[in-house]
């Protein structure tokens, strides 16, 4: 491989780190072509982003994002998929329903919102968080549960004092 075309995949690995925020970095090799493209579709239907690159490519790539490589020495060796993401335990789902079939992707390391994930034992809490939009969801039904109880109150409070000013209209 040329230096050129070196630098243009730093470039756009770069670029995706930035524009996504979050990245799995996992093991595909020994898979068969087609086991990759089942993986890649998968991940394609569900709008993730998966790329094979170079392990120094990556690493520079991520110095070139601002990020600390150091976290991940331990995991760039040998074949490396990295893979982007905007919703950040999308593909740890995705992995851990493509392990029902075999052993593989492995999961290297992941970076998720300036957190750093390394090894396979990380899988299942990743696959656990909530994404943003769960969270801003939750939130929003956290907030609304209050101000749905003062109005029900104020509803059967009210039908309590209307109920109450019947009767005693009736009395007196």
């Amino acid at each position: 491989m040329r230096k050129e075309e070196k630098q243009e995949i730093v470039q756009s690995l770069t670029e995706q780190i930035k524009e996504y925020g979050n990245f799995y970095i996992t093991d595909t090799a020994d898979l068969s072509v087609a086991k990759i493209n089942t993986i890649r579709r998968k991940f394609f239907e569900n709008g993730i982003s998966i790329q094979v690159a170079k392990n120094t490519l990556i690493r520079k790539a991520m110095e070139g994002a601002g990020l600390d490589s150091t976290e991940f020495d331990g995991v760039l060796k040998g074949s490396s998929t990295i893979i982007f993401t905007t919703v950040a335990n999308a593909p740890a789902k995705l992995i851990k329903e493509l392990r029902r079939s075999g052993e593989k992707p492995l999961l290297k390391g992941a970076y998720i919102d300036s957190a750093v994930f390394v090894g396979d034992a990380q899988l299942d809490a990743l696959a656990t968080l909530k994404s943003k939009e769960e969270l801003v969801g939750d939130i929003i039904g956290l907030l609304q549960s209050p101000a749905k109880n003062v109005i029900s109150g104020l509803k059967s409070g009210g039908a309590k004092i209307a109920g109450l000013v019947k009767t005693l209209q009736e009395r007196g």
